[in-house]
């Protein structure tokens, strides 16, 4: 398996890999409704080239055969969705296809969003995660990470909490 940073040329792949994976996550547990207009507006064109384009925000997406199978998304200083803490990074995103579950795919892209806060030398790396995902919030324990406080995250019309956590690296 290789990992690769994401390149604007990327766009269309990363857009098929975003709606495929968090459709595969969460589409059970939402409406029909909510899940469209978040799919629609949350991997728009336009919303992934300013990510994509934005020098505190970075994709790398896991490949397997030249197959990508899924991806990691990072941010620091002022990109970050939440804390803007300059002595952070924040973990966005690790989204994995569901038939590559368990196969260490999210291990390896999480260690790759771990050393790139070693090398950006942040204090800490934090993320949310949805308070009904248990799999992703034991994930993010069994890597060190603690619980310390929530958030709402909007998925259309649907207020949902996330549990915000975080790992000291200094």
């Amino acid at each position: 398996m290789q990992i690769r940073k994401v390149n604007i040329q990327d766009i269309e792949k990363l857009k098929e890999i975003g709606k495929l994976t968090f459709a595969e996550t969460f589409s059970s547990e939402n409406s029909e409704d909510n899940m469209k207009e978040y799919l629609e507006n949350g991997f728009s064109t336009e919303k992934l080239t300013a990510e994509l384009t934005d020098p505190n925000a970075e994709f790398y997406f896991a490949q397997l055969d030249k197959k990508t199978i899924g991806y990691l998304k990072v941010n620091v200083g002022q990109s970050q969705t939440e804390i803007k803490d300059k002595n952070a990074l924040e973990i966005e995103r690790i989204y994995v296809l569901k038939k590559f579950h368990g196969k260490k795919v999210g291990q390896i892209l999480y260690e790759k969003a771990i050393e790139l806060a070693k090398v950006k030398n942040v204090e800490y790396v934090w993320l949310g995660v949805w308070e009904q995902n248990p799999r992703a919030i034991r994930f993010y324990e069994k890597n060190g990470f603690v619980a310390f406080d929530k958030h709402i995250f909007k998925l259309g019309d649907d207020e949902q909490t996330d549990i915000m956590m975080k790992l000291k690296l200094k």
